[in-house]
């Protein structure tokens, strides 16, 4: 029996969608309040894809990580999704002004947080804190990015956006799903309300998770950049993808 989950940050903590790969159940959808309940559970996953960055800098130079450098030519449009994340200082700072001063001292060209940057700190704690704390969980957890999984399920970037203007837009939600059940998510899952405290796009995002994670398992999964880095503390810095046997026509 091997348990593997995609997971994505929810406004009720996370939200992982699971999946035995011994048995012939369908996926399932469920809400934590933090990952290491998730880790803890009766059936806890070898392999957690999740939307959240692994592995911080002291010092930032260009535009973000260089996984973020990497990834975002190949999304087209979609760019903008994948967020600068500064130094570690500034990730652990709790007050809004005094992250941007940090993040100014440590990057070059120095550049602030942004304001939906800064909201997920508390998230990328939570991940840096549990695996500085518990090492052997490195080799199981795996950065991931849903726009460049959709990315590579297409073989081009997606063609709409998921929200505008902070709402959802049905034709990017679509789009997504037709491509989760091309990639053999059972549509009945793909199509299902979300748990509460979840949005339905935070459901789809970690459905993408879970379709890299299901790849990473098969031997098929490629890190940005490959081999993947590491920070000061010994944690990798990549995101994850996978090279497909084919493409979706």
């Amino acid at each position: 029996m091997a348990w593997i989950a995609g997971v994505d940050g929810c406004k009720a903590g996370w939200i992982a969608a699971l999946i035995d790969t011994a048995a012939q159940e369908p996926p399932s959808l469920r809400v934590i309040p933090k990952l290491a309940d998730l880790l803890a559970s009766e059936h806890p996953p070898a392999i957690l894809a999740v939307d959240m960055p692994i592995g911080l800098p002291d010092r930032v130079s260009g535009v973000g990580r260089g996984p973020e450098r990497l990834v975002r030519p190949l999304l087209g449009e979609r760019q903008s999704s994948v967020f600068s994340i500064p130094a570690r200082s500034a990730v652990y700072c709790v007050d809004y002004r005094e992250a941007c001063r940090l993040a100014l001292e440590t990057s070059e060209p120095p550049r602030k947080v942004s304001k939906q940057g800064f909201h997920l700190f508390p998230r990328i704690r939570e991940i840096d804190t549990l695996l500085r704390t518990e090492p052997a969980l490195r080799e199981r957890l795996f950065e991931v990015h849903p726009e460049l999984a959709f990315r590579t399920m297409r073989g081009a970037p997606l063609t709409q956006p998921k929200k505008i203007k902070g709402v959802i837009n049905p034709l990017g939600m679509a789009e997504r799903r037709a491509l989760l059940i091309a990639a053999g998510l059972p549509a009945e899952i793909v199509e299902a309300r979300p748990p509460k405290g979840a949005g339905a796009d935070d459901a789809l995002d970690a459905l993408a998770a879970l379709v890299v994670a299901q790849h990473i398992l098969a031997g098929r999964g490629a890190p940005f950049p490959d081999p993947p880095g590491r920070d000061s503390h010994g944690l990798p810095i990549a995101i994850w993808t996978f090279a497909p046997e084919r493409l979706p026509s």
